[in-house]
């Protein structure tokens, strides 16, 4: 274990006088998190899912789903003990290793500035559709400067926009559900009570085989991507030890309600072998049974998660360029903030390659490379989620070598230490199996540098130039008790 050094974020200084402020309600850290994983890929890249893995796919999304409880309740005891933000990269440094933190960090902030453009594309896309005499780049470029503004002002500001934009998605899902019931039990259609028509009938819940769903698991994390938010907005969280607990909660119990019920009502009104990437899978079963307006509406509804999607990338990227840069792993001008408590420096760090990428991205709009950044961001964001979870059995494991009393712990995560090593160990294996989809697997030539060529820098250059400063001891900070490192 390396030593803890005080530039770390976690050494317990309130984040005012580190210059973030406290301006997240908690129903903004509610749908910060909603908003980050509700993105245009729940929407057209669940057809890319069932197209591979058949009606199955309902299922793969409650594993996903499981697993994400897993991971937000590690976050949950680490985000309500240390509320900082930055948070995973700075419970990485602390707790494993600036090395790893390094790494993690880093390859975070690099899929996310690559993985932005994508949605600011398609919401440019579809704002095309609307206005055939402007050019998506051109859209693109507008979002990005909106958003830049967005994200440089008050954060209290972010978290209104992210509340009403991702409210919208939620309540078109939710409709969906109520027409999908309706199409089901034969009130809207012609072909009257479908029962297991669709999910049966074609082949079988597993056309494909049950490998086929595994195989689509790193797919299935990336609509779960965003939920880590909830820990990088805890340092600007109003009374985060009340406020975290519940958001995790209700994210939990969210996730089932707007992602496994939807996908199982999905694939009981529309063929598998229908579903694609060319258009919302949810507009085209809806279209499929007359209403042809689901395609207008869903196609507001993709240019919302979009949006949103990309509000809260931007907001969560540059809150781990900052927790990098506070940590002594970035360049200490990255961790500066302006006069309205926002990291200014990270942010337009993290736009401008966004802004290149969505020019970038309007040379080649193919399927291929749409599905390749959606694996790419699935792996380092897998690496994310392990991270949180490594770092909080270290920090349990380091409570009880010194005695602590773990009752004193205001949210502990439940069935220590099996969901822990469960949450670890079931999301290494959905990466491991990316090696054999052909589709997939090319996404672990750069991810896998994207990962180590950080770490590999740190180790020959980044410790002679982490800031030189007396170590601290963040137990004692938090629980007046010295655990020794």
């Amino acid at each position: 274990m390396e030593s803890v050094k005080a530039a770390s974020t976690t050494e317990c200084l309130p984040e005012e006088q580190q210059g973030l402020r406290r301006g997240l309600k908690p129903r903004h850290l509610q749908l910060i998190a909603l908003g980050g994983i509700i993105g245009s890929c729940y929407f057209l890249g669940s057809g890319y899912v069932i197209d591979s893995a058949g009606p199955g796919a309902w299922l793969a999304y409650a594993l996903g789903g499981a697993i994400i409880f897993m991971v937000m309740a590690c976050l949950g005891e680490l985000a309500v003990a240390i509320p900082v933000s930055g948070s995973f990269v700075s419970y990485a440094h602390d707790l494993i290793s600036p090395t790893w933190a390094c790494g993690v960090g880093w390859s975070y902030w690099s899929t996310w500035v690559t993985y932005v453009p994508s949605e600011m594309i398609a919401a440019g896309i579809i704002m095309h559709n609307f206005f055939p005499g402007i050019e998506p780049v051109y859209w693109a470029i507008l979002f990005g400067l909106v958003l830049t503004f967005i994200n440089l002002a008050y954060v209290g500001t972010f978290g209104e926009l992210e509340f009403w934009l991702a409210l919208i998605k939620i309540i078109a899902i939710i409709a969906f559900c109520v027409f999908a019931v309706l199409i089901f039990l034969g009130v809207i259609g012609e072909q009257g009570f479908l029962g297991a028509t669709y999910l049966t009938g074609q082949g079988g819940m597993f056309p494909k085989g049950i490998p086929a769903v595994l195989l689509t698991m790193v797919i299935i994390l990336v609509n779960f991507q965003g939920s880590e938010l909830i820990g990088l907005a805890a340092g600007e969280s109003q009374h985060p030890e009340k406020s975290i607990p519940v958001a995790i909660r209700n994210v939990t119990w969210r996730i089932i309600a707007l992602y496994v019920i939807p996908l199982f009502l999905l694939v009981t009104i529309f063929p598998w072998e229908k579903a694609g990437l060319e258009e919302s899978v949810f507009a085209a079963a809806l279209n499929a049974y007359g209403l042809n307006w689901a395609g207008s509406l869903f196609s507001v509804v993709v240019l919302t998660a979009a949006l949103s999607c990309a509000n809260s990338g931007i907001y969560g990227t540059a809150r781990a360029l900052y927790g990098l840069s506070r940590a002594g792993l970035a360049p200490k001008w990255l961790g500066k903030v302006n006069k309205k408590g926002a990291p200014k420096n990270a942010i337009l760090m993290t736009i401008i390659p966004c802004w290149i990428g969505i020019i970038a991205y309007t040379l080649d709009t193919s399927e291929t490379l749409y599905t390749y950044l959606l694996a790419l961001s699935g792996f380092t964001g897998v690496m994310a989620w392990v991270s949180i979870c490594w770092s909080q059995l270290a920090f349990r494991r380091k409570l009880e070598k010194q005695g602590y009393d773990i009752s004193r712990l205001k949210y502990k995560t439940p069935l220590f230490p099996y969901l822990t090593h469960f949450a670890i160990w079931s999301q290494l294996a959905c990466v491991a199996v990316m090696a054999f989809n052909p589709d997939l697997r090319t996404s672990l030539y750069v991810g896998i540098p994207m990962l180590l060529l950080p770490m590999a820098w740190y180790r020959i250059w980044g410790r002679k130039m982490q800031s030189k400063m007396a170590p601290v001891n963040m137990f004692t900070e938090l629980f007046g008790h010295t655990v020794k490192q």
